[in-house]
Formats: C-alpha cells, structure tokens, sequence
C-alpha cells in the first residue's frame, strides 16, 4: 500500500491536490508551499547542501518553493513531534510578548 502524502508542517493529507506538485502548491490547511527542500525524498539536514542529489543546486531556505529539478515529494516528510514542538515554541513566544 503506496503511503498518503501528507504536509510536512501540519500533516493535512494532499491527496486532492494532483501529482507532479507545481512550484507554487500550498497546503489547503496551513498554507505553506510544498515543493520545498523540507517535502523532499532527497531532504537532508546532514548533507553538505542538505541534500542527497549531489548534483542540485544548494537552496539556502529549505522552507521556500524553488525550482529544483530533483524535487520528489517525501510521503514522511511529517514529523508529529517536531510539529509539536514548533507549536509549543510559537506559545511561549507569544506569551512573551503578551502584553
């Protein structure tokens, strides 16, 4: 069974949304765009470039469309817990500056 792709911020399901994913695609929940570094199967942190295709050009923000020609959509980009943790950060950011 082929997994369902899901938003790497907020883990809504992109199955409506139809494949190759252009560059300017958004969530329909959180809006962020999705043909990002961060959607990626060759997404990684730890690369050089942070990626695995040696041959794509380096993308300084891995949050931000782009125009890479070896973008392919990651269906595990999601990570419940460092979702959960972005949410937890922007809380305590907000109620910092609470008035």
């Amino acid at each position: 069974m082929a997994l369902e792709l899901k938003c790497y911020r907020c883990g809504e399901s992109l199955a409506k949304l139809s494949l190759p994913l252009s560059r300017l695609d958004e969530c329909p929940k959180c809006r962020v765009h999705l043909h990002v570094c961060r959607m990626c199967l060759h997404y990684a942190p730890r690369k050089p470039k942070g990626c695995s295709e040696d041959d794509a050009i380096e993308v300084r923000d891995k949050k931000a469309a782009n125009f890479c020609d070896y973008f392919n959509p990651n269906p595990r980009a999601y990570n419940p817990a460092e979702a959960e943790a972005e949410t937890a950060a922007r809380s305590a950011l907000d109620a910092l500056f609470k008035k």
